[in-house]
């Protein structure tokens, strides 16, 4: 069995769910209400689902340089990846089910979204960027969307959307010498322009950042916490035209800190 865990990463599809947790804090609902059972159970097998997908179709890039997982190793066959990526997706959508329509049908767009991404619009460069940051948003929407509630969810996932985006970038130019395979935004117009617009979406971001405040729906307690947010994604924003790999480590943590800020918006309404 633990080669059929180890291919869901477990840790990662926790980490959607806890996404639904973070949500329900921010707009104030119950969190010992069942949709919050409910929604994280279906990002966690979607999620899940999304990573066997993607260790199925980069199963010959792995035997390369991940020899040691389920499929390159021969434990799990392509074939009865697919069948418990698809196993997976079932569950979610079954579960989604009972969250209502509009979160049923943002569970049906993700998982076309990971499909697409993973068969085709990761290998697209800026096209695979946005889909990232897109499955992103999805997932603060769909979280407020078992609620009925939309308006925070998308600003909360519209500063995510961002965010990740600007970092997706600054990947994709950290590892230009290792991406062989994929024609990625730094190998069209090049490792400067493309950390510019890195730099863009982290403004845009920060920008954004004050609104649930200007808006009401936080009190100044999630600006003192998002502050330390912006500064460091501002710091990304130019640490990483030195070092790609740096900006792209600070930035993460400014988006754990972002989270954080959600947190303590929602607590201290």
């Amino acid at each position: 069995m633990k080669e059929w865990i180890q291919i869901i990463r477990p840790v990662n599809a926790i980490m959607s769910g806890v996404s639904v947790i973070i949500v329900t804090i921010a707009i104030g609902k119950n969190l010992f209400d069942y949709l919050v059972a409910l929604g994280f159970i279906v990002t966690f097998f979607t999620t899940a689902g999304g990573n066997v997908l993607n260790d199925y179709f980069d199963r010959e890039v792995d035997l390369i340089n991940h020899p040691e997982r389920p499929i390159p190793s021969g434990k799990i066959k392509p074939s009865n990846a697919l069948i418990y990526g698809g196993l997976l997706f079932s569950i979610s959508l079954f579960f989604s089910i009972f969250t209502g329509l509009i979160p049923f049908i943002i569970d049906i767009i993700a998982i076309i979204l990971l499909y697409a991404y993973e068969a085709k619009t990761k290998n697209l460069g800026f096209y695979g960027n946005l889909t990232i940051s897109a499955l992103l948003l999805m997932l603060f929407i769909f979280s407020g969307s078992i609620f009925n509630s939309y308006n925070l969810p998308f600003i909360l996932g519209i500063m995510a959307f961002f965010a990740t985006l600007g970092r997706e970038i600054t990947k994709d130019v950290e590892d230009m010498a290792g991406d062989f395979n994929r024609v990625t935004l730094p190998k069209k117009i090049g490792k400067n322009y493309s950390l510019l617009l890195a730099m863009i979406f982290y403004i845009v971001a920060v920008i954004i950042s004050p609104l649930p405040y200007v808006f009401h729906y936080f009190n100044i307690y999630y600006v003192y916490v998002v502050i330390i947010s912006d500064i460091m994604f501002l710091y990304s924003a130019f640490e990483q035209f030195k070092s790609p790999h740096r900006g792209q480590s600070m930035a993460k943590y400014a988006m754990i800190v972002g989270l954080v800020a959600y947190i303590i918006g929602g607590i201290f309404k």
